[in-house]
């Protein structure tokens, strides 16, 4: 089968396309023809650490390799139909179109790939198109994890996303929306525009104005800004029991989160959100309801890969970076 690998850390020049053996799925796994995968920033951390927060020095390279990687497939979000199934799967059966995610496994820059049955997979929404599905399980399992698992939003609350119209932030914004806040959305001017379609309250162009001097509190601050992320700079611009959700943080937000866990007043929330099949039907519930929607900047073929992984080095993605696998579906 076709698929995109990768021998050694480095820019996106680093994959290529290849032959390799097409997988066999084990006893609990099926074998998923797929359709779609996207690019996500952890994705360009595996390949080249771009967006690794500060301060963690040589750590993704113990997890995922010294030298060089111990993964030869990326991509972590995928869509297809399932195409074969291991002699023990009850859970899924040939010809069901599903999307998930496995950020441990990865493997879905490819033709095909396996996933165990319990891991986080579920059947693809029914208004959804393949790239679409696959855009969803990372960012809006991520907003989802940090917004109603971590800090127990609540309907009035008053909620400031930095990053609005990020692979994450695109969805944070609608999932607040959702649960009934009040939704202010940090971006750039070209952002402006689909921060307002997501359902954005309020927007503020940060190239422009500096919201922490504009003396509005806010209940929840959605952090998704890699090394920009600062408690401290933020902190005064917080209710007095307010949540600063550090989702690009690093060890300095881990610490402070330990700091401010004993107080009774403003707190940091840092942590990796859990990747679940139970979360995934409640996102597709979300979805074939009306209340959530992907935003895809950019659609790339298999072969380019590298080309997509180059764009959303960048920096500058609006949404969701997805790879196109079987066109002809």
């Amino acid at each position: 089968m076709k698929a995109i690998v990768y021998r050694t850390y480095g820019p996106p020049d680093v994959l290529h396309l290849a032959e390799v053996q097409k997988p066999m799925p084990g006893e609990h796994e099926v074998l998923i023809k797929l359709q779609a995968a996207t690019v996500t920033t952890g994705d360009c951390n595996v390949r080249g650490f771009t967006f690794v927060p500060p301060g963690f020095g040589p750590l993704p390279r113990l997890m995922f390799g010294f030298t060089r990687p111990k993964i030869q497939i990326l991509g972590t979000e995928l869509s297809g139909e399932i195409v074969q199934t291991g002699k023990k799967v009850s859970k899924f059966k040939i010809g069901d179109q599903v999307f998930g995610i496995d950020s441990t496994r990865f493997g879905a820059y490819a033709e095909f790939t396996c996933r165990h049955e319990n891991s986080a997979l579920t059947l693809k929404p029914s208004n959804m198109s393949w790239g679409e599905a696959a855009a969803i399980p990372f960012g809006a399992g991520t907003a989802l994890y940090f917004l109603r698992d971590r800090a127990g939003i609540q309907q009035g609350q008053k909620v400031l996303i930095i990053g609005a119209t990020g692979g994450v932030g695109s969805y944070a914004v609608q999932l607040a929306r959702y649960f009934g806040a009040e939704v202010t959305a940090v971006c750039s001017s070209a952002g402006i525009g689909l921060a307002q379609t997501l359902g954005a309250h309020k927007t503020i162009d940060y190239t422009l104005d500096d919201y922490t001097q504009n003396g509005e509190k806010y209940d929840i601050i959605f952090d998704t800004v890699v090394r920009r992320v600062s408690f401290a700079r933020n902190k005064k611009s917080l209710s007095s029991k307010g949540h600063y959700l550090a989702v690009a943080g690093g060890p300095k937000e881990m610490f402070n989160m330990l700091t401010t866990k004993i107080s009774r007043g403003k707190k940091v929330i840092f942590g990796t959100p859990t990747e679940q099949e139970k979360d995934l039907r409640y996102l597709k519930q979300l979805i074939e309801a009306g209340h959530l929607r992907a935003a895809i900047d950019r659609i790339y073929p298999l072969e380019q890969v590298a080309e997509a992984h180059r764009y959303v080095d960048t920096g500058h993605k609006k949404g969701n970076v997805v790879i196109s696998i079987s066109p002809d579906r």
